[in-house]
């Protein structure tokens, strides 16, 4: 029988600016707890999660999403994997059942598997061989926190190195959700709007809704409201009218993996936005911690490119699927090339391929 994380309703997050995407609850035995973000904007529902296959079934789902965000819960998931246990060998064994299959639950988000990866080297190290179980678990533990505590750091370093690429005045146009629900911090795009709006300059945010989804109108708009700057949520097909009148001055969005020539895979509809921003003369920005560069692979054409279920995209007209021989593609990502990205805005600044200073 499947678990069933057990659920409560978050009044603080309905009626205030203040929410969390995700949250360790307690001792290295505690849980994680998540905001169930398929509900919003609606309800305010956080998931207290006590398994890995619960927070596999989370990222699975979208209910935490964003290349950081599912980063952190990966490293987490694996703490979860040895809740209880006291034998070192034991926790090893659980741990390397576990990885793989938390490792890969989402493919594109390089951030996912570079956790775990970076959990399970350490459970290799010459560090943990001597451990016994307890000492063992604390270590695993402690570099849990440790990626989350940086992730935070880095969110933040985004927001001040990028805050000046918007004028005041101007009108920014993001797409899906790359704000504090996609990170453990104050997120990667929206952390530049945030930092930009406390330094003072005042403009408006348009929100592409992002189908089929719609991260955009359901996420972003929510974040964007409680921090009171002006969001205005249009349909995805009607941004190149936006760039076509002149209305808007910049891009910025965030990016689940890049590729060591700068290439950036993000959700489906931003090479579209890109294209457009490329045609008009526009800015185009990625907002990413180094977390998300993956200097395994040259260029986008290597990225795997998820494809989600098809339901995501005729469920939104009928609770059955169309009758007859219909198909439905449904990638989750698209590839913007480099040559169509102005900066990439990482925690050490506004940077250009080759990228040495996060190598």
């Amino acid at each position: 029988m499947p678990e069933t994380p057990h659920e409560k309703a978050n009044p603080e997050a309905q009626h205030s600016d203040s929410f969390f995407t995700l949250k360790w609850k307690g001792d290295i035995d505690g849980t994680l707890l998540l905001l169930d973000q398929t509900l919003l904007p609606h309800q305010n529902v956080i998931l207290d999660l006590k398994s890995p296959q619960q927070v596999m079934d989370a990222i699975v789902k979208l209910a935490v999403r964003g290349a950081p965000a599912i980063g952190v819960a990966g490293a987490y998931a694996l703490c979860l994997a040895t809740r209880d246990l006291t034998n070192s060998s034991d926790v090893r064994v659980r741990l390397k059942e576990v990885a793989p299959s938390v490792r890969n639950c989402r493919p594109t988000a390089v951030n996912l598997a570079t956790m775990v990866d970076r959990m399970m080297n350490l459970l290799n190290s010459e560090a943990a061989a001597s451990l016994e179980g307890q000492k063992l678990r604390e270590l695993l533990f402690s570099e849990a926190s440790r990626i989350e505590r940086e992730d935070q750091d880095y969110c933040q370093r985004i927001g001040l190195a990028g805050a000046s690429v918007i004028p005041n005045g101007s009108t920014v146009i993001t797409h899906c959700n790359a704000g504090a629900l996609a990170t453990a911090g104050s997120g990667t795009a929206l952390s530049v709007v945030y930092q930009a709006w406390e330094e003072g300059r005042r403009f408006q945010v348009l929100a592409d809704e992002t189908r089929p989804l719609l991260q955009g109108s359901r996420i972003t708009a929510w974040e964007l409201q409680r921090k009171n700057i002006p969001v205005e949520v249009i349909c995805d097909g009607a941004a190149g009218s936006y760039f076509q009148r002149g209305l808007i001055d910049v891009v910025i969005t965030g990016s689940d993996r890049i590729a060591s020539n700068g290439d950036a895979a993000n959700k489906i509809g931003t090479y579209s936005l890109s294209t457009l921003a490329k045609a008009h003369g526009i800015p185009f920005y990625i907002a990413a911690p180094s977390t998300t560069f993956d200097f395994n692979i040259q260029n986008g054409t290597q990225i795997p490119i998820e494809e989600r279920p098809e339901e995501e995209i005729w469920s939104v007209v009928g609770k059955k699927r169309p009758i007859g021989n219909i198909k439905y593609g449904n990638p989750a990502f698209d590839i913007t090339p480099a040559s169509s990205i102005t900066g990439w805005i990482t925690e050490v600044g506004i940077i250009q391929p080759p990228f040495e200073e996060i190598r």
